[in-house]
């Protein structure tokens, strides 16, 4: 493993505020949308450093722009918000928030994806950058986005004049952290994170007492041969060589034993990395939904609806191969394959017409990997930690939050080179 290293002409400076900032943001968490003392902590740190700073970016974002002679245009993301998640990691700095969600129901909330540790990441990149002036030459554009947990903040930020207001970046960078051995960054070119597409389906039956089920059409039947009948979809369906999900997350009918109910709500959710099997897949959705409610003879069709859409994260190659160079003088980079995790950030790329390359960084506990020989021992041991959404997600500081900063501003400046 590769020691954290400077950037070269940069100097390392103490990052010890950035580990506290990221604990007190951990135990502030806010949902999407509601990231209100977050975005004034960033916009009161950008203007601190120079920037110039815009706050109420599609609702809560902030956009930090700060120009150094001639260049590229950078644009570097930052997510803000959490999650409704119990937190249980039993840190010291473990949240105890709570906040009301857009339909009023009060939930807890915790930072269990790691927005925290980008928002920390990003201002210290920040700190990192305006300080060294002389290394660099162009125009950062810091984007601190918010609502990446409901996929609609970048596409929110986007229709409030995003790019209109400022302008389009020559390339889009993010980071997340995953659990990897803290120390190590993963990157891949082309499809990097997945599509994903949520959707509501709604079957009509109707109601009887459970005592005459011969009386009712029973939406729950009809949604049980619906889920049996989807778990068909990927793996009869879909090549072995290509990759779907599709995740039926809740089931939603009835209030009563005794009672047949008249209707039946299925949450469904579908991971693809390639567009016409993320197509094969939708319309095999809308087949097994509408068969299976004729075939129970429902008295009306099924509601099918999109809840929310987006498109793949593709790493540019060439950028990418670009990026590499800058991450391998701060960390060991390997290449983890394609996760089926989504992201938003790539609709800022493919809105601003911009190359686009996410990377993650690790922030597992090394001792625990201390052993492993090789990629595939990594990603199995990967399996026993928590994982991103997990109430048990507890990325360790250090050395996570140095290599984050440092990652970032080593992409940055391979970006904005100084001009000679």
């Amino acid at each position: 493993m590769v020691d954290c290293l400077p950037i070269e002409g940069i100097p390392v400076s103490d990052t010890s505020e950035f580990a506290e900032l990221y604990k007190d943001l951990h135990q502030h968490p806010e949902l999407g949308f509601q990231e209100h003392r977050t975005a004034a902590i960033v916009a009161d740190r950008l203007a601190a450093l120079g920037f110039d700073v815009t706050t109420g970016i599609g609702g809560t974002g902030v956009v930090g722009l700060l120009a150094n002679g001639p260049g590229r245009t950078v644009l570097a993301r930052a997510d803000m918000d959490a999650l409704p998640v119990q937190e249980q990691t039993g840190l010291p700095y473990a949240s105890t928030a709570r906040q009301a969600t857009a339909d009023g129901q009060e939930v807890p909330v915790m930072h269990a994806c790691g927005h925290d540790m980008h928002t920390a990441m990003l201002l210290g990149v920040c700190a990192r950058v305006a300080g060294a002036p002389a290394t660099w030459s162009g125009t950062l554009m810091v984007v601190f986005q918010p609502a990446e947990e409901l996929l609609s903040g970048a596409r929110t930020m986007i229709a409030h004049g995003l790019y209109e207001r400022f302008r389009a970046p020559d390339v889009v960078l993010a980071q997340h952290i995953v659990p990897f051995p803290a120390g190590t960054i993963g990157i891949a070119p082309g499809p990097t994170w997945a599509a994903t597409d949520g959707i509501r389906v709604t079957l009509h039956g109707r109601g009887s007492h459970g005592s005459q089920p011969q009386a009712a059409v029973d939406p729950v039947v009809m949604a049980a041969s619906v889920i049996m009948r989807l778990q068909t979809v990927v793996s009869r369906e879909i090549a072995a060589t290509e990759l779907a999900v599709v995740t039926i997350g809740y089931v939603r009918s009835g209030t009563k034993e005794n009672v047949i109910p008249d209707s039946a709500e299925l949450g469904i959710n579908v991971r693809s990395l390639d567009p016409g099997v993320r197509t094969r897949v939708l319309a095999a959705i809308t087949r097994v939904v509408e068969a299976e409610s004729a075939a129970s003879g429902a008295p009306k069709p099924p509601q099918i609806e999109t809840l929310y859409s987006v498109p793949v994260v593709f790493n540019e190659p060439e950028a990418t191969e670009r990026t590499v160079a800058a991450l391998g003088e701060v960390a060991e980079v390997f290449d983890p394959g394609p996760l089926m995790g989504s992201e938003d950030v790539g609709e800022l790329a493919l809105a601003a017409g911009a190359p686009m390359v996410l990377w993650e960084v690790g922030c597992a506990d090394p001792e625990i990997f201390a052993r492993v020989s090789s990629r595939e021992e990594m990603l199995a041991l990967m399996a026993d930690q928590p994982v991103n959404h997990s109430p048990m997600f507890a990325p360790v500081i250090q050395p996570t939050l140095d290599i984050g900063i440092d990652a970032m501003s080593a992409a940055v400046t391979k970006w904005l080179p100084p001009q000679s």
